[in-house]
């Protein structure tokens, strides 16, 4: 018995965690060549399934603070890729939606970014692969629902 076998099993949130790390190194260097991060690209992503968000919608699908997506929003304005309009019920209030150039970056970016979730699923079955996006969406909707220490 080595000294590896003996070893406790890492926590589920240090799994998480280490899965979280190499997806995103891996995924920070698919949509480099397009100028954007990781972080700019899920916000693009999210903006493509919910058009029209406020910063603070934004924030909380992308799990982000607010001040950090005020930043990202920025960002990728000045690149074109959203636009921000005012909201026809709330003249204060901008919505967020995607530009053809950031629909376009999404289109470039959807063949390596299959590529990319495919490897990371490449040893589990279909029912392996159904099971494992059911259960880690019941994992996000339970913290989704938890608040964070300190606020």
């Amino acid at each position: 018995m080595t000294h590896r076998d003996r070893s406790p099993a890492p926590s589920l949130l240090y799994v998480v965690k280490q899965l979280e790390l190499v997806t995103r190194a891996h995924l920070d260097a698919i949509v480099r060549e397009s100028g954007v991060t990781a972080l700019q690209y899920t916000a693009l992503t999210v903006l493509e399934r919910r058009e029209g968000m406020t910063s603070a919608d934004l924030a909380r699908h992308s799990f982000v603070r607010a001040q950090s997506a005020a930043d990202l929003v920025g960002g990728l304005e000045r690149r074109g890729l959203i636009r921000r309009d005012p909201d026809p019920t709330n003249r204060r209030r901008r919505l967020i939606s995607l530009t053809e150039d950031g629909r376009a970056l999404l289109r470039r970016q959807a063949e390596p970014v299959a590529e990319l979730e495919a490897h990371m699923v490449k040893d589990l079955d279909p029912d392996q692969r159904e099971s494992f996006t059911e259960a880690l969406q019941m994992c996000r909707a339970a913290m989704s629902d938890r608040p964070l220490d300190g606020d």
